[in-house]
């Protein structure tokens, strides 16, 4: 008979992780993070000097832009190499793969959820067209961060006469995961957390390649009375940490919130949106979603999509998706995106990955940092500091319907409206709309070869892509299009004709 599962300290759980190994730690931005292990980690590397020469893996960003989450892995020494979807909350981390001091790739998020699976089941790879002619194209540097980064973990092949990219696998050590609770025999739920992530498979890659699981809770349960409800069975956990409150929040923003594990009762209260650029943007974006569809919207500016319709009463009629596995309700923002407020269902994240690269999505409105005159789009490296795709790749590339959104230029931007006309009150320092974007995140021309529908929108005018470039559509009533647009943009449009935005766009309120 199987024995109580071993419930230990987070100092004692993490003397078990040797030198070299691979650790593949679970969490989504601020949610899901076992924090008191990781931190736990950071201290005995600290006082100790081990271990050394990790390989951290991971899918989705974690941490808080500052010392949180997987800011504790960076350390000299402590880590060899970084293969991660997401690098922008883990500064600290990034800063080491700037400085050439690690090995460090960045992969799209939804590959790399696939990628925990295939590692479980110990076969060859991934194998998808996710990432194909942009940077993580091998042909285009393989995902690679810096000089000191020669391996290669992508590879282009041929499968009956088309070319795919495989994604190699590699043997995983140590998993570390979080759950809400554990019982006796170490089975795992998590009824108080805000995704299911991918502890499932992290779990089993662990066990099945000779490794250890390391589960951090809340709480411990006398047993489990629903076996469905468990997410990790006991029989892959190894060590079971007991976290303090202060290190197991439901988010790195909020201690706990009802309404993200809870379909029950839900009409939320959004604070009145003031009106600004990025309420001009997601009132237009917001236009491109039909009824019934499914939605994917991205972190930064498309959250003022939700904002606008929930002003407008149009919430219920699309649904709403995250990567992270919420389905339904309304995405959080900040450090709790990633959750949903009264989501409908929540999967695990791998499946959700599956529908989006399957063309789940009918669309997706998503944020862009740079574009260029081809509509390739650039969301990982600006401003000096490295960002990553996350799941960008995976959703931009799947969906069949693209809303980019962005201000026209970035920098202290300030814009007015008067009687239904727009003014610039002081100009963006930053072109956003240039000759040729720093990294290729989204490869305008393979999307026209799949048939997908490409928007960009803009506080002033909205553009769409052709196989010619970018073909100016809308202006804004007020807009100066020589002064105001081409003047702006580093690259020249199309002009042919076009169109005014619609009007409700400008409405002061």
């Amino acid at each position: 008979m199987r024995g109580a599962a071993r419930i230990v300290s987070a100092a004692e759980a993490v003397a078990a992780i040797p030198d070299g190994v691979t650790i593949a730690v679970g969490g989504f931005i601020g949610a899901g993070h076992p924090e008191a292990i990781t931190a736990a980690l950071e201290q005995r590397f600290l006082q100790s000097q081990t271990p050394v020469g990790l390989t951290l893996l991971y899918a989705a960003g974690q941490g808080d832009r500052g010392n949180l989450g997987l800011n504790h892995f960076a350390h000299r020494g402590l880590i060899r190499r970084v293969v991660g979807g997401h690098w922008n909350l883990a500064p600290k981390l990034g800063r080491l793969a700037l400085d050439n001091e690690i090995e460090a790739y960045n992969l799209p998020q939804g590959v790399i959820c696939a990628l925990l699976r295939e590692i479980a089941a110990k076969r060859p790879g991934v194998f998808t067209k996710v990432g194909m002619n942009t940077f993580i194209d091998p042909v285009n540097g393989g995902g690679r961060l810096n000089a000191r980064t020669t391996e290669p973990l992508v590879e282009l092949l041929l499968l009956d006469g088309q070319p795919w990219l495989r994604y190699r696998t590699f043997p995983i050590h140590v998993g570390i995961i979080r759950a809400t609770s554990a019982d006796r025999l170490g089975n795992l739920t998590l009824e108080r957390e805000g995704i299911i992530g991918e502890v499932l498979p992290i779990a089993q890659a662990a066990r099945n390649h000779g490794g250890i699981v390391i589960a951090q809770v809340e709480r411990i349960v006398d047993r489990v009375a629903d076996p469905k409800s468990v997410r990790v069975p006991g029989a892959l956990v190894d060590f079971i940490v007991v976290a303090q409150p202060s290190e197991h929040p439901q988010t790195f923003a909020e201690t706990f919130n009802e309404n993200y594990v809870t379909t029950a009762g839900g009409r939320i209260e959004f604070p009145a949106m003031p009106f600004s650029e990025r309420k001009i943007i997601g009132r237009r974006a917001l236009m491109e979603i039909r009824r019934g569809d499914m939605v994917n919207l991205g972190i930064g500016l498309p959250e003022a999509v939700a904002t606008v319709a929930a002003e407008t009463g149009r919430l219920e009629e699309f649904t709403l998706t995250l990567e992270s596995g919420p389905i339904g309700g309304v995405p959080a923002s900040g450090l709790s995106f990633g959750c949903s407020h009264f989501p409908e269902a929540v999967v695990d994240q791998p499946a959700q990955f599956d529908f989006y690269d399957g063309g789940g999505l009918d669309i997706a409105v998503l944020g862009a940092a740079e574009v260029d005159a081809e509509g390739n789009v650039n969301v990982s490296t600006f401003a000096g500091r490295f960002a990553g795709v996350g799941g960008f790749v995976n959703i931009a590339q799947s969906a069949r319907r693209v809303v980019f959104c962005s201000t026209l230029r970035v920098g202290e931007l300030e814009v007015a409206v008067s009687d239904g006309r727009l003014r610039i009150i002081r100009e963006g320092q930053h072109a956003k709309f240039v000759q040729r974007v720093q990294q290729n995140c989204f490869h305008g021309a393979t999307a026209l070869a799949n048939g997908q529908q490409v928007l960009f929108v803009t506080e002033r005018a909205v553009f769409e892509l052709t196989p010619r470039g970018l073909a100016l559509r809308e202006l804004a009533a007020g807009a100066d299009l020589q002064r105001d647009v081409l003047a702006q943009m580093e690259l020249t449009p199309i002009i042919g004709e076009y169109s005014p935005m619609p009007q409700t766009c400008f409405l002061n309120s």
